[in-house]
């Protein structure tokens, strides 16, 4: 085996299409990127007849629903066949090709264990489609091992701070940190004073196509612009600009879930259908650029409960939440009716 491999070097091999190997448990898993890997590259590997490793969201979109109760929210594995190669396994995994595609199968296919959803983690870590072939041989790879994932789940450094001047807002800094498991940058913009009492505080995700692009769709861009005003007219606060596009599934992701929504599914359905979870977000590492600011106890804005169970789990005390709600338009208004129907969103 090689040297050991931190989680951001292995995310950054998938997205390269290269193969890594993950250990643990007295086991070791070696897996090629489905989406990313070359063709020189499966072929000196040996990967198109291997078998394929999928999420058990996806599995379920295909109608392997018992595999997922088999596996849980965690991973399939569907066995090699002779004509299975790699672009049926890309249309297989594609969901754009399931409104088009006759059923799929039959398969053979076993339940996974930790090793296989430690790999559909670093999958989505890269921005990748949860899918991928699981290789024969792993004695010349890097490997990243099983612990790495909990080192480096709450691990962040910060990196750079500065004044950055802002329209009508009180003096404020950026402060930015880089994170253990991808190596994303995360930014939190300090907004003010707040002469030690709980600040009002944000945890924006990133949107490339509303905060910048100022897409219909969502209402990430006029959330952004209205938290930032109200911190300000508070007298001070946090926002945290993280880098979770998507929910957590990344950009090229969510785009795919865009089209299927096109298709007529809401956006819960659409990330299911890609094979990941309604929302995949971990809010450990917010609660870990707090601590590093000194800060423990926040006013939340939110209307999204997930985020105060989530910084309450991580040990950053809630005192208050501070509604954030902003008019719908006609291109978000079925998206923002589905966060409060099956995302628990309040009002």
């Amino acid at each position: 085996m090689s040297d050991p491999l931190s989680l951001d070097r292995a995310v950054a091999r998938l997205r390269l299409g290269m193969p890594v190997a993950i250990e643990g448990q007295g086991a070791t898993l070696a897996i090629l990127p489905l989406e990313t890997a070359s063709a020189a590259i499966r072929d000196e590997l040996d990967a198109d007849t291997a078998a394929l490793l999928l999420s058990g969201e996806r599995a379920a979109a295909l109608g392997l629903a018992n595999q997922k109760a088999v596996s849980g929210e965690a991973a399939t594995r569907i066995a090699p066949g002779a004509s299975f190669d790699h672009q049926s396994a890309l249309l297989l995994v594609d969901p754009a090709k399931d409104f088009e595609r006759a059923p799929s199968g039959p398969f053979e296919t076993t339940a996974a264990g930790p090793l296989d959803a430690a790999a559909l983690a670093l999958l989505r870590f890269a921005g990748l489609m949860p899918a991928a072939r699981i290789l024969a041989r792993s004695h010349d790879l890097p490997v990243v091992s099983l612990a790495a994932f909990a080192e480096a789940r709450r691990s962040v450094t910060l990196v750079s701070r500065a004044q950055i001047p802002m329209h009508d807002l009180p003096p404020s800094q950026m402060a930015v940190f880089r994170d253990g498991q991808t190596g994303a940058e995360h930014a939190a913009m300090i907004v003010g004073a707040f002469a030690g009492q709980p600040p009002l505080v944000r945890l924006h995700s990133e949107c490339l196509t509303g905060d910048v692009f100022g897409s219909l769709k969502c209402d990430c861009g006029p959330q952004l612009d209205e938290a930032l005003r109200l911190i300000g007219v508070s007298g001070g606060g946090i926002l945290l600009y993280l880098r979770q596009e998507g929910r957590g599934i990344g950009l090229a992701n969510k785009l795919r879930a865009y089209a299927l929504q096109d298709r007529g599914l809401d956006t819960v359905d659409a990330n299911r259908r890609l094979g990941f979870a309604d929302d995949a977000r971990d809010y450990g590492l917010a609660a870990a650029m707090l601590e590093a600011l000194g800060v423990r106890e926040v006013r939340l804005l939110t209307n999204n409960p997930a985020k105060m169970a989530g910084l309450e789990a991580e040990g950053i005390k809630v005192c208050e939440r501070v509604a954030h709600h902003l008019p719908t338009n006609p291109h978000n208004a079925d998206y923002i009716a589905t966060k409060k129907a099956r995302s628990g969103h309040l009002d």
